[in-house]
Parts: structure tokens; sequence; C-alpha cells
């Protein structure tokens, strides 16, 4: 029927091409249905998921077109990613990292000493072995004294010092006198 049009009468191509266009029909379809499941998977907007359909109503472009600007991954898998990041970020957070404070390489709280720039990050308690803090007098973990200096003999009091230039002369000038009267002996049994 279809190249009777043409003047050609055979059953047999008839057959092929209008089973030929119905697997055109069917994949336009189901591609349309495809459309349709995959847009759904990837786009939570309903209107967008309903233009991503009508688009793939031209045949064949449609779903090409769809296929060149569809988001690259699943709804699930986005959500899947963002739970992995906030369960490793609260993993994060629950274990005891600080930073060196000699090159801010990430280290826990129970290192002795940098893994990055060796230097030395904390005492090994005697008694028990455990890690404490060099200030410490006292292990936290099984009381045992440590021989860390009292907080009060390691602070010096500053002594104020003055700029005025007029009071530094006058302090200066008593240490030189007696400075070259000490010098002037010395040097008088040496000639």
């Amino acid at each position: 029927m279809t190249f009777a049009l043409f003047g050609i009468q055979n059953d047999g191509l008839n057959l092929v091409v209008n089973l030929l266009v119905f697997f055109l029909f069917v994949i336009w379809l189901a591609l349309i249905y495809w459309t349709y499941a995959d847009a759904s998977r990837r786009i939570e907007d309903p209107m967008l998921i309903g233009c991503a359909t009508a688009a793939s109503l031209f045949p064949f472009i449609g779903t090409i077109v769809y296929l060149i600007v569809r988001p690259p991954e699943y709804l699930d898998d986005v959500r899947l990613r963002e739970l992995e990041m906030t369960a490793a970020e609260a993993r994060l957070a629950s274990l005891d990292y600080s930073l060196c404070p000699h090159c801010d390489y990430e280290v826990q709280s129970d290192y002795l000493r940098c893994p990055s720039c060796m230097r030395k990050l904390k005492e090994r308690c005697y008694s028990c072995s455990k890690p404490i803090d060099p200030a410490w007098r006292i292990c936290p973990f099984c009381e045992a004294e440590t021989n860390a200096p009292t907080p009060s003999s390691t602070r010096r009091r500053r002594s104020r010092q003055t700029t005025d230039q007029a009071t530094v002369a006058a302090e200066v000038t008593p240490e030189l006198a007696e400075a070259s009267e000490t010098a002037e002996p010395s040097r008088r049994r040496s000639r």
C-alpha cells in the first residue's frame, strides 16, 4: 500500500516498510517514556519534567536535546553524597583533631610529636605513659606529679623601662663614671 502510491505493487516490500514504520513509532513512544522516567529521577521540579517530556514529543530530536541538557546525576545520588558529606563532617568533628602550632598540620590530641615537622607536642607521663601537656604540674589520668615548674616561678615581672632621654642619660652617667673609676687604677698598675 505504501509503495502503491509510487506504482510499485510488492506485498513483501510493503510489509517490510510497514514493520519499519511500526518499529520507529514504538521506539519513539519508548523514548518519550524513557525521557519522562529519566527526568523524574534527575529533576525535582515537575514543570521541568513536563517540559522535558513535551520536548521528546518531537520525534528523536527532543530526546537528543534532553540528553544534552539533562542534569549529570540522579537525585538519589545527590542526596546520598550530601548524606555522606554530613556523616564525614560529623566523624571529623567527633575526632580530636587540632593543628600543629608550628606547621599547621592536622594532629590528633594524643600525638606526642607532629608527623610533619617532628616537633615535640606533648610529654609522656612517667607513671601511666599517656600524653600530657608539658606545662601541666599533674597528670590528669593517673594524678602523678610532673616535673613542670610552677606557673609563678616561670613568670617574671617586667620592670618598667623608660624611654625618656633625660632619665636614661641620668641613669647611664653614674654607671659610666663607676666603670671608668674602676678601670683607671688597673690602667695605672699596668703602666
